[in-house]
């Protein structure tokens, strides 16, 4: 099944059609709409991402995928919480609400429901590095969300009462997935500790006093900000052609001027030497534990295997972590593992919840003899090979759908700058040896650039809290950039104020 959603060549995409198309399209052009082909990359053995540039800076990423009639229609901007300052926290969080919302051309309610009617499924998503909106829609239908997306890029509507209101919801959505919410609270302080000066350290959806400080003015230089063609990546994954998707988006887009990008003002974190520990009591009903090492950059030379490393201490019911701490000591109930996907240095993230009166620094005693057996001996080659392959089944699957394989070349695209790198990794985790992840676990499994955060339980508990998982094998779902079960990254909230599906299917992090 993976081969099938990857074969087929884009006849569009061979070199010799594009520049006598390009020709017919820009006659008479301007400056602005005036389109040139960028580059042909490859996705995987078969397919090609052919990368456009407009004149006014809107990058345009077209795969042809006649498998189905669909198109994935992807808006990836680069913006997310990293590019925001201190004390206007969660501003482009606020934003995946407030796009939904009317424009100049387009009344309250409008925007949802002639996708609705069309047949397609909308929805959005913030990160610390960017944030996307997504349409999953029949073929028919490119045209009129093409037309919508370009509208809400530059003519969006704001002003006090559709600000107040959105402020309501995400301050309301805030309560209810951090302050009310152990394990979110739990994360939320975990990166605040471990970041004391890079944006990494407050949270994607935002400090409440910040949303609560939130005006219309705030909202505009945000607006103008980011949000500009110079700014975006468009993506159309599916049953189209590139004359078809480009001419579409030359009449819609071609008239929207560029911004000025403010120049990105992110404080390098500087390197910690000594392990932070927090304890905090919450309503649980046993102990907790939290921990984050600081892990590399996506790009980095080291990501790959320790991501591999991970895969073989966290992920799956056979997994070290889970068959030593739930499966025969019975110490733990819950164990997650994820490493950071992030455009900077990151955390690798680990989650463990104790069970019954099992007490987090026993578990923790209790993990650090396994951390340390990884940092003195080489895994066993048998469990490197289940890993790399556990790991390229789970990337392939992920992109057996149109919206799987955009969410890849978008992600990619804006972190990378690379919509093939997916394969680069895939390739990268092949090459890992024993001695790779002896390397990372002695660099980067460190007590003491680690931050630890203990939670107790308070003697008061939330309605809905009460029995242990013990079903749990240590899995999280991928997301855009999520490399196999290794977790999630970014808020991946999903969260538009509508009711469309969500199209990420992460495990939900504040971070």
């Amino acid at each position: 099944m993976q081969e099938a959603a990857l074969r087929e060549p884009s006849p569009a995409g061979r070199g010799e059609a594009i520049q006598p198309m390009l020709e017919t399209l820009n006659q008479g052009s301007t400056p602005l709409s005036r389109i040139t082909h960028d580059a042909s990359i490859d996705f995987g053995p078969s397919l090609r991402v052919e990368r456009f540039l407009l004149g006014n800076g809107l990058r345009v990423l077209i795969l042809e995928d006649h498998h189905a009639p669909v198109i994935s229609l992807q808006t990836w901007f680069g913006v997310g919480s990293r590019h925001e300052v201190r004390g206007k926290t969660g501003l482009a969080h606020l934003f995946e609400h407030l796009m939904f919302g009317e424009t100049e051309n387009v009344p309250p309610g409008v925007f949802d429901r002639t996708l609705e009617e069309a047949g397609a499924e909308t929805n959005a998503a913030t990160s610390l590095d960017w944030t996307f909106y997504h349409t999953n829609l029949p073929r028919e239908a490119l045209e009129s969300a093409l037309r919508l997306e370009a509208e809400r890029m530059t003519r969006l509507i704001l002003r006090d009462p559709q600000v107040a209101s959105e402020k309501e919801v995400v301050s309301n959505e805030r309560r209810q997935r951090v302050d009310d919410d152990v394990d979110g609270a739990v994360n939320e302080l975990l990166y605040k500790e471990a970041f004391r000066e890079h944006a990494y350290g407050w949270p994607t959806i935002g400090w409440m006093e910040d949303i609560s400080a939130f005006n219309t003015a705030d909202c505009l230089d945000f607006y103008r900000a980011y949000y500009a063609p110079n700014n975006a990546i468009l993506v159309i994954v599916g049953d189209t052609t590139c004359a078809h998707a480009l001419r579409l988006i030359q009449q819609h887009y071609g008239a929207r001027a560029p911004s000025v990008i403010p120049v990105e003002d992110v404080r390098p974190e500087p390197r910690q030497v000594d392990e932070r520990q927090v304890t905090v009591k919450k309503p649980t009903v046993t102990h907790k534990l939290a921990i984050g090492y600081k892990s590399p950059a996506l790009g980095d030379f080291d990501h790959a295997p320790l991501v591999l490393l991970n895969e073989i201490l966290f992920c799956g019911r056979s997994s070290r972590v889970h068959r030593a701490l739930v499966q025969e000591q019975e110490i733990v109930s819950e164990v997650r593992g994820w490493v950071g996907s992030f455009r900077d240095e990151g955390l690798y993230d680990l989650y463990l919840a104790a069970r019954g009166e099992r007490t987090s620094a026993e578990v923790l005693e209790a993990l650090d003899v396994l951390l340390d057996q990884v940092r003195r001996e080489p895994v066993l080659p048998s469990e490197l090979d289940r890993a790399k392959a556990r790991l390229e089944l789970s990337l392939l699957q992920g992109m057996e759908t149109t919206s799987g394989k955009a969410e890849q070349i978008g992600f990619y695209e804006t972190v990378l700058g690379d919509p093939g790198a997916l394969f680069q990794r895939l390739a990268a985790y092949q090459r890992v040896t024993l001695g790779d992840l002896l390397r990372v676990a002695r660099r980067y499994l460190l007590p003491s650039t680690r931050t630890v955060v203990h939670v107790a339980p308070s003697g008061e508990l939330p309605p809905d809290e009460g029995e242990e998982d013990d079903d749990d094998d240590g899995d999280n779902d991928a997301q855009p950039g999520a490399d196999g079960a290794d977790g999630a990254d970014g808020d991946g909230d999903g969260d538009d104020g509508d009711d469309g599906d969500d199209a990420l299917t992460a495990e939900e992090q504040i971070h």
